[in-house]
C-alpha cells in the first residue's frame, strides 16, 4: 500500500479527504514491480481503521479491504511499473 485516503468529496481531490495511511514512496528491491491505485465510491462517511502489523503495507489485500468496508467494485484504477536502477540506488518509473 502506498497511501489510504477516505471521504474524498466527489468534486475535489485527495487533499480534501481523511488520510488514514500517509504516503510512502515505492521501494522495489529488484526487478519490475507493478503498483495499482484503486478508487472506490463510498456509500457514505464511515470510520476506517489503518491496518496493523509489521508487514501490512507489503501484504495489503485490496479485495479484503473492500469487502470489510462494503465498497463494492472499484470505479477507477490506474497502474504503473517501477524498477530500481542497478548501481545508483535510484528508481526508474515506467508509466503505462
Amino acid at each position: 500500500m502506498i497511501r489510504l485516503v477516505t471521504d474524498i468529496p466527489a468534486t475535489t481531490g485527495p487533499s480534501f479527504g481523511q488520510e488514514i495511511v500517509c504516503y510512502e514512496s515505492p521501494r522495489p528491491t529488484m526487478g519490475i514491480h507493478r503498483y495499482v491505485i484503486v478508487l472506490f465510491q463510498q456509500l457514505g462517511r464511515q470510520t476506517v481503521y489503518a491496518p496493523t502489523g509489521s508487514v501490512w503495507r507489503q501484504n495489503f489485500n485490496t479485495r479484503n479491504f473492500a469487502e470489510i468496508y462494503n465498497l463494492g467494485l472499484p470505479v477507477a484504477a490506474v497502474y504503473f511499473n517501477c524498477q530500481r536502477e542497478s548501481g545508483s540506488g535510484g528508481r526508474r518509473f515506467i508509466l503505462c
